[in-house]
């Protein structure tokens, strides 16, 4: 199974990657370490895709999450589902907030940077990532995909599907 995750920054996209990961058992990558290194360098495109494309190559399934595009765009069309997180601006917020003080100090692990929370990040959540033009880009990716499609609001929607997922897979 090809699983990609996508949505609003805070949402949940690398929590939620991780659970399935744990529950199926199959591969995630977190497009964000391909993205950042170090001390928050940034990789090009063009050396994501490669990292992008050599784990996908090397496994039958995967799970990732991300909104980077541009970066092996043909993994939308490889999916057999894809997951937008559309969840409410305050509970992105305070999950970005929670993560900074989980993490204050600390390398992410699902990131490979030391967590920040600064002031154009916190714009990011709760503004300029929300913009129309934004919010229309998550949906065209979704639209651009292959396979099952689920949008989630809350959390209680992405708790529901975690604990139906969990059951797919013979797990309660």
């Amino acid at each position: 199974m090809k699983i990609q995750i996508i949505g609003y920054s805070g949402s949940g996209k690398s929590t939620l990657a991780d659970r399935l990961g744990q529950i199926s058992g199959i591969p995630v990558l977190h497009l964000d370490s391909t993205h950042f290194y170090g001390d928050w360098q940034e990789r090009g495109v063009e050396e994501q895709s490669e990292i992008v494309y050599t784990f996908m190559a090397a496994n039958d399934g995967w799970i990732m999450d991300g909104n980077w595009s541009k970066v092996a765009p043909e993994r939308f069309a490889q999916t057999d589902m894809t997951i937008l997180l559309m969840l409410p601006r305050l509970t992105c917020y305070m999950s970005a907030y929670r993560r900074y003080r989980k993490y204050r100090h600390a390398v992410r692990p699902d990131l490979g940077c030391e967590e920040k929370f600064d002031r154009s990040f916190r714009r990011w959540v709760l503004w300029e990532g929300r913009k129309k033009a934004r919010r229309q880009s998550l949906y065209d990716k979704l639209n651009s995909t292959s396979g099952e499609k689920v949008v989630l609001r809350s959390r209680r929607q992405v708790r529901r599907f975690v604990e139906r997922f969990a059951r797919r897979f013979g797990q309660n």
